[in-house]
């Protein structure tokens, strides 16, 4: 069938650019393009990807309470070390 469309010059730059880089006519493009989005849906959905997570937790000798402690005695590490030089 013969049919004259008016294309948005955006849509019908992108159309081009796939003939040339696919080396088939505008026409075909078109037609599979229009195939394609009239076409149901038949792709199958990928799986979501799932974490599992594995046990953690600290390492045997490290407690958990002091760990602010050791955050806090840092950082009047560094206060010190910036403020007597």
């Amino acid at each position: 069938m013969r049919t004259t469309l008016t294309l948005d010059n955006d849509l019908a730059a992108a159309l081009q650019e796939q003939a040339l880089l696919h080396g088939i006519s505008f026409k075909q493009v078109v037609n599979d393009t229009l195939r394609r989005g009239l076409s149901p849906r038949t792709q199958e959905r990928k799986p979501m990807f799932r974490v599992k997570p594995l046990p953690g937790g600290f390492r045997q000798g490290v407690d958990p309470l002091k760990l602010n402690q050791l955050n806090d005695e840092l950082e009047v590490q560094d206060f010190l070390n910036k403020h007597t030089r």
